[in-house]
């Protein structure tokens, strides 16, 4: 057993959070590939001798396809005159529907290669390949490759013969946002070009691999995605490069016909990997993310046969209903359909992995082609069926078939016999129909085995959660409430030695099973934890029997009832919050009225104006929550959030005198004063480094819009504030600095507060900057009234001892006057010596979860980080580098997390709690939400729906982890610091009390 102290608790903590995370990978979306089929391609000649596969990188459906109003040339004009002039004459089209997460790799991996991959394979690699799998170009004769490095590689690499696949690419640093990403398709163009007059020459080696059968060639165009999130898909940048896109493509498909002599043996697809939404962002399932155009025209595609004139063809909906194509059939697919249907019109072995269905309304094929075509289809999805049947049943203890696949009129052998049979005999509409459903058994059956170990460990992984909980709090109880601390063995069971070699039986025989199954290697990690906590749980009776009879003694019960009910129903409006953001606004509004109300009429009389402020920036800061998280640009907002924490700086620097304290231990006067007036100083300087950030930002923002490009001056500027605003906190006071002095907490909270400003005005797009202003402004409230109200429950023990409603009260009623009365006569305050949780410290840590959630949802929506804009970056950075990106994205998003964990450190010690103790709480109680996000994972439904409850779990399990790191950081960074033991004391003259 790990030993019961807190930084045992704490490693514990972090290792079962980051097992755990896992879980829900391997419970719900374990990878769906297996290895070992058959390939199987369709017996009869192919209709095209070679595909050409167009991919416009960030193309929603309703841009290229609906009608383009131009109200500079006062027309309506259509932006892709030509794909759409195929469309009305040759083409089959619809929209290909994506899978979240919509971004890159899955999309391209979906469309080239047949299969959706499990959402932690974008964990494991952006670039290359986390794992094996077979592609259209894998299976082609060869492919030639056109485009981005982010993009061709990863086909590259994965293809069987590393010469298989050759790839042309521009250079990385090519795609930057700050310009017009048309730029990018044009190379592509013109490299196409070069390649050509290459391949001219009669007799070579390129000219002969082109004329072979088989050949693929793949155009990725990243111009559109580029501009998309650097102009918006509403932008002209992103509609003119449509229709360069679609010159460029009109371009291209001549040369191709010019080469082979116009024989009609080429087959065109053109479709795209993801959407975009309005704010330039994609990764969630936002239709404007997950429907994308389809249209596939020459060799082996049926063309479009018009409806006459007022009738409207098969397929459309109230998508497609302004785009005035109402006349020709829409013929949606899934994204993984498009793999099989490229594969079957060039001849070559569906991938292996493939679970698309072949949409064989876009095939211009006899009927016997189709119907074998389609039994082909089935063949490679029952492949995998049957690979993933004999797997389960050769390891499983206990197995259990898929039921609707073994019923003796319905086996996969009977049903492939009648599909022949319906072959032999030329009824090909029934071959056709009896193989679509055996698709579906198939894909449903490998369903089933995908969720076949579901109910074993959701209940693992559950009893896991509720036994951290128990077991935790169990120590907190022991650590933190029990007056005075019980000895390690004070509540161990005499039958502990039984009940730990118990827990080591229940793990061996788990294990056993584990291993005779071949599962994974985290199931003995999933099981470990529920058997070590429950076990410790066990022997840690007698403590909670203690506790019972203790509370059956209590001559007032409902108190704590009442307390844990309404803590836990805060929780669970927490989850809620997760799916509306408006109950932050609503908690915010009763906050503002009901705290006011609930304190004695002598804290009214006493602190009049702490509590109005209270109430009008609990109301200023409800209104975020209300405010779409989806925004445009708004430089006039950013200036307006500066100009506020500007001010509020300067506010600060007047007022400093008050809490700007004098080193200690130095008794000449003019080093004391030299002292005081740099640490003003220091105020002053992080002031202006906001006020620069606050006409830097929307100045960069203007020149780069303006010249193309991010000025090299102002990048320098930008990052040159940002490095030197985020290195004062750390140089000055944290424990970064050992030679530090300690300084007032309230200066110290000023400090942070505008070195942190600066970095976030800087990537402020919007309004975020005035919600870190009100928000930050609600902390210090909340901290200045969670003092107030403790020195005065301080002082109504001193002059009136009641009774204790404290929990440490249920296990050891003690007599609090006489010592309290002797603290204070020490001149501490009158909880410092053996102070305890109480009951009222449950609101203040129910206030710290409620203040982290606003901090996860008050500009935005965490669980999509989509929601933030990407803008926010390119004042500092504009040339695609995800990782950088990224990293000042999230850098973006946590400042407001570094603040209220450094309030709630300060706060910690203004109660002169024992150091972690309410955040230890904290952190054994909101997995209590996670459980609840466990449960709401979902695999099926709308695709936003299961990005969206993968997030949320994904939020809460890395809370604890979260935290941990953020409370370390801010206990460095505020340092040592000094607290008056009076709230209404002023800082040179308060009775002031050193912590660390």
């Amino acid at each position: 057993m790990i030993p019961a102290t807190r930084n045992g608790l704490l490693l514990i903590g972090v290792l079962f959070h980051l097992v755990y995370l896992l879980s829900i990978f391997d419970i719900y979306f374990r990878s769906p590939l297996v290895h070992g089929m058959t390939p199987h391609r369709v017996p009869l000649a192919a209709p095209a001798k070679r595909l050409v596969l167009f991919v416009a990188d960030g193309l929603r459906a309703d841009k290229v396809f609906e009608p383009y109003h131009n109200t500079t040339a006062g027309r309506t004009e259509e932006l892709a005159p030509f794909l759409l002039g195929k469309l009305r004459t040759e083409a089959s089209w619809g929209v290909s529907h994506t899978r979240v997460p919509t971004e890159s790799r899955p999309g391209h991996v979906a469309a080239i290669a047949g299969f959706y991959e499990d959402v932690s394979a974008v964990t494991k690699g952006w670039k290359m390949n986390p794992v094996n799998f077979d592609s259209v170009f894998n299976e082609s004769r060869h492919t030639w490759s056109f485009g981005s490095p982010d993009i061709l590689p990863m086909f590259a690499h994965g293809a069987s013969d590393s010469k298989k696949v050759d790839t042309f690419m521009y250079p990385p640093e090519f795609e930057d946002f700050s310009g017009n990403g048309d730029r990018l398709d044009t190379w592509v163009f013109n490299e196409a070009e070069r390649f050509f007059k290459n391949a001219q020459v009669p007799g070579s080696e390129l000219n002969t691999m082109m004329h072979q059968d088989q050949v693929v060639f793949f155009f990725h165009l990243l111009g559109i995605d580029s501009n998309g999130h650097g102009f918006k898909p509403y932008s002209q940048e992103y509609l003119g490069n449509i229709n360069l896109v679609d010159r460029g493509i009109q371009g291209l498909v001549a040369r191709f016909e010019e080469f082979y002599g116009n024989d009609k043996q080429t087959a065109f697809v053109f479709t795209a990997d993801h959407g975009m939404n309005d704010r330039g962002a994609h990764g969630d399932g936002h239709p404007d993310n997950t429907r994308t155009p389809l249209i596939a025209w020459g060799a082996g595609i049926a063309p479009t046969v018009p409806t006459d004139a007022g009738q409207r063809a098969p397929g459309h909906d109230a998508f497609s209903e302004p785009w005035a194509l109402a006349q020709y059939e829409r013929k949606d697919v899934n994204q993984a359909d498009i793999a099989p249907l490229m594969a079957t019109l060039i001849g070559v072995p569906l991938p292996l992995n493939s679970v698309g269905t072949l949409p064989l309304s876009y095939l211009n094929a006899t009927d016997e082609f189709r119907a074998r075509a389609a039994l082909v289809n089935a063949l490679q999805v029952l492949e995998q069926y049957r690979v993933k049947h004999d797997q389960k049943q050769k390891t499983e203890m206990f197995f259990q078939p898929y039921a609707p696949m073994h019923q003796l009129t319905n086996t996969p052998e009977v049903i492939l016999a009648r599909i022949r049979h319906s072959i032999d005999s030329r009824r090909y509409a029934e071959a056709q129909k009896e193989c679509s459903q055996l698709i579906g058994l198939c894909l449903e059956g490998l369903r089933y085995f995908q969720r076949y170990d579901w109910l074993l460990l959701r209940s693992i992984v559950s009893m896991g959660y509720l036994g951290w909980i128990a077991y935790s709090l169990l120590f907190i109880f022991g650590s933190y409430v029990l007056s005075p601390p019980p000895s390690a063995a004070a509540y161990r069971s005499s039958s502990s030695g039984l009940l730990s070699a118990l827990g080591v039986l229940v793990f061996i025989g788990f294990s056993t099973m584990f291993y005779r199954q071949h599962s994974p290697a985290m199931y003995y990690a999933y099981v470990a934890f529920p058997v070590y906590f429950w076990t410790d749980v066990l022997r840690q009776l007698p403590l909670i029997q203690a506790i019972s009879t203790s509370y059956m003694r209590m001559s007032v019960r409902w108190r704590p009832l009442a307390f844990v009910a309404a803590y836990v129903a805060v929780l669970e409006a927490l989850v809620y919050a997760f799916f509306d953001r408006r109950v932050y606004s609503v908690a915010f509004a009763l906050l503002a009225v009901t705290w006011p109300l609930a304190v004695s009429p002598k804290f009214r009389r006493r602190h009049p104006r702490l509590l109005i402020l209270w109430f009008v920036f609990c109301l200023l800061t409800s209104i975020f929550t209300l405010l779409p998280v989806e925004r445009n640009d708004h430089l006039g907002l950013v200036m307006a959030g500066g100009l506020l924490i500007t001010l509020s700086g300067l506010v600060a620097w007047h007022y400093s005198p008050h809490f700007v304290l004098p080193p200690t231990g130095v008794a000449n006067k003019d080093a004391q004063r030299a002292a005081v007036a740099f640490d003003r100083l220091v105020i002053l300087v992080e002031t202006l480094l906001v006020a620069i950030a606050t006409f830097l930002g929307p100045l960069t923002s203007t020149e780069t819009a303006k010249h193309g490009y991010l000025p090299r001056l102002h990048q320098i500027a930008c990052w040159t504030i940002l490095v030197v605003s985020t290195l004062l906190p750390l140089l000055h006071g944290s424990r970064l600095n050992r030679g530090a002095r300690d300084q007032h907490f309230l200066y110290r909270l000023i400090t942070i507060y505008l070195a942190f400003a600066t970095p976030f005005v800087l990537l402020t797009v919007s309004y975020e900057s005035i919600f870190y202003f009100s928000y930050s402004v609600v902390l210090l409230l909340w901290l200045t009234i969670e003092r107030a109200l403790y020195f005065e429950r301080a002082e109504n023990e001193l002059l009136a001892p009641a009774e204790q409603t404290r929990l440490s009260s249920l296990l050891a009623p003690k007599n609090s006057v006489s010592r309290l009365s002797q603290n204070s006569q020490q001149g501490q305050s009158v909880f410092a010596l053996g102070r305890t949780l109480g009951l009222s410290d449950m609101r203040t840590s129910i206030m710290f979860l409620f203040f982290v959630n606003v901090a996860f949802f008050g500009t935005g929506n965490v669980a999509s980080l989509a929601s933030f804009s990407i803008d926010s970056v390119y004042r500092l950075i504009t040339v695609f580098d995800p990782f950088l990106m990224s990293t000042l994205l999230l850098s973006k998003i946590i400042i407001p997390f570094f603040l209220v964990s450094a309030v709630f450190g300060v706060l910690n010690r203004s109660l002169e709690l024992p150091p972690f103790s309410l955040f230890l709480f904290v952190l054994s109680t909101t997995d209590i939400m996670t459980v609840n996000f466990f449960f709401l994972v979902r695999d099926d439904g709308s695709w936003l729906d299961i990005g969206m409850s993968i997030s949320h779990f994904c939020i809460s399990g890395l809370f604890v982890l979260f935290t941990i790191v953020l409370f370390v950081l801010s206990h460095a960074l505020v340092g040592s610091v000094l607290i008056p033991t009076d709230s209404e004391s002023g800082g040179t003259k308060a009775a002031i009390k050193k912590h660390r």
